[in-house]
């Protein structure tokens, strides 16, 4: 088992610790991008409060709920729907990167559900129209763009946006296990986004340098 995994019973059973359940909501689709571009697949995922993007979901109590019926109550919130989720749906269980303090001792188990388009498009309507946490812990669900268009943008744009914890590392391994995207279309993307980080970083740092400039005048 890869380093920080854990198997469902060895997570369950760990003393002392938090944990965490989110999902990763897709449905195949035959639509296309300006009736051109195949999109193939549908993958949700949600701005959240602090800019970040992650999967919808949050903390459960196992001494008080099953992780999926914590994980249900977590999507009712989140998304305006009780998406009932089973022990099928699980993909895996893992310690959080030790990126701070309240991270430490959490356990996140992340599912993957597959649904038909038309329920996909049902949990957009409800989580932008009934979902209590919309507009505060949930800015808005959005779709991964599965596609590349000539200027590079698409999934490799997308990927370089920032992520909560490991949700970008969960996205990538879920559209490889699921056959969502190709290894070469994937290593492609992931290759570009490296490029964009880096430009990223120079416009940053021009925007910091425009900032301390214009600090000083005034």
């Amino acid at each position: 088992m890869a380093s920080g995994q854990l198997s469902r019973a060895e997570a369950l059973a760990c003393s002392g610790c938090r944990h965490a359940c989110h999902v990763m909501l897709y449905a195949d689709t035959k639509a296309q991008l300006f009736g051109r571009i195949p999109i193939k697949h549908i993958i949700l995922m949600q701005m959240r409060f602090d800019g970040l993007l992650g999967f919808p979901g949050g903390l459960v109590n196992p001494s008080k709920e099953t992780l999926e019926s914590g994980l249900t109550r977590e999507l009712s919130e989140e998304l305006g729907l009780a998406l009932p989720i089973s022990v099928e749906d699980h993909v895996d269980s893992c310690f959080a990167p030790a990126s701070s303090s309240s991270s430490s001792h959490l356990i996140t188990h992340f599912y993957v559900k597959k649904m038909d388009e038309e329920q996909i498009r049902e949990v957009e309507r409800a989580a932008a129209s009934t979902a209590a946490d919309h507009g505060l812990e949930v800015l808005g669900m959005i779709r991964v763009p599965l596609y590349t268009t000539k200027g590079g943008g698409g999934l490799a744009s997308f990927l370089s946006h920032s992520f909560i914890g490991s949700a970008r590392s969960q996205l990538v391994d879920a559209m490889l296990r699921f056959n969502l995207v190709t290894p070469g279309e994937l290593h492609k993307a992931l290759t570009h986004s490296l490029k964009t980080h880096a430009h990223t970083k120079q416009d940053l740092e021009a925007a910091l340098a425009l900032m301390e400039e214009r600090r000083k005048r005034f």
